[in-house]
């Protein structure tokens, strides 16, 4: 019997913590999720890239050290961070479509808000598979369009806001296949982000918002770990090696808002220990 309560007891001690933990977690008025292409942690975050915008982003907040995608090629990977789920596909063809729950739903279905914008995208609601350096395989909320989700919510990169006090609650930004280090170098991709992204990181220290800036995949040699960043005045800046994925990733953005989780974003942790209090 003894024994009983002590398990019961550890139990409700452990529930309790987690709880803490989840009430814890900041609630961002904004948050830009910056998605780029294919490169390992150690090709971005190297001594020839010391004096670089993403190893500056790096110094300002916080930094994951394990951080990893959840499978190859990219496509499932950006399904992944949207949806909690690969949704089966394993490619990066075009063309699907899928009525299941995603952190845009999520939001709206709350009164929240939330777009993607997409450099490239011919027009907002355009469903073609690529333009130019566009790729649909890269803008998951087009799977979810006209099923779930408004054709209005997914937007070219020209609609980015200048005034970032009109950013809906989670924005995803895709730059294109030249900005991205898909098909572009490492410098074009970071001078993409010193003109496009500082400015609004800038803005967010000063207005309860945050930048999220991860990688969907990496080039196949570092077994997919990529660099995820957090920047924005709730995160302490360092480095955590606490191990998270896209899943991860996702289930924080779900808890800031108290969303419910969905796919294997429900076995997912949130990321702990690099809050500020508040």
């Amino acid at each position: 019997m003894k024994s009983y309560f002590l398990f019961a007891s550890l139990q409700l001690v452990l529930l309790c913590t987690t709880t803490v933990r989840a009430e814890h977690l900041p609630r961002p008025d904004h948050v830009v999720v910056v998605i780029e292409e294919n490169r390992g942690f150690t090709q971005i975050l190297n001594m020839e890239h010391a004096n670089s915008t993403i190893a500056a982003l790096a110094r300002r907040g916080m930094l994951f050290t394990q951080s990893y995608g959840v499978t190859h090629p990219s496509q499932p990977n950006y399904l992944a961070l949207f949806s909690g789920s690969t949704q089966e596909v394993t490619s990066n063809a075009c063309g699907y479509s899928f009525s299941s729950d995603t952190l845009a739903s999520a939001l709206l279905e709350k009164g929240l808000s939330f777009v993607s914008y997409s450099e490239g995208l011919p027009e907002v609601g355009s469903l073609a598979c690529m333009s130019g350096s566009y790729q649909r395989k890269h803008n998951p909320v087009s799977n979810w369009q006209g099923t779930r989700l408004p054709a209005e919510i997914n937007r070219p990169f020209s609609d980015f806001p200048q005034d970032y006090s009109k950013l809906p609650t989670v924005a995803f930004v895709i730059p294109d296949q030249r900005n991205d280090m898909h098909d572009g170098s490492f410098e074009t991709a970071d001078d993409w982000l010193k003109m496009h992204i500082v400015p609004y990181v800038d803005w967010a220290f000063k207005h309860n918002s945050l930048l999220v800036l991860t990688w969907d995949e990496d080039s196949g040699r570092e077994n997919n770990r990529v660099v995820t960043l957090l920047v924005g005045p709730m995160v302490k800046p360092g480095t955590s090696a606490q191990h998270i994925d896209h899943y991860s990733v996702l289930r924080t953005l779900l808890d800031f808002y108290h969303l419910p989780a969905m796919g294997a974003s429900k076995d997912a942790r949130p990321i702990s220990g690099v809050w500020r209090k508040h």
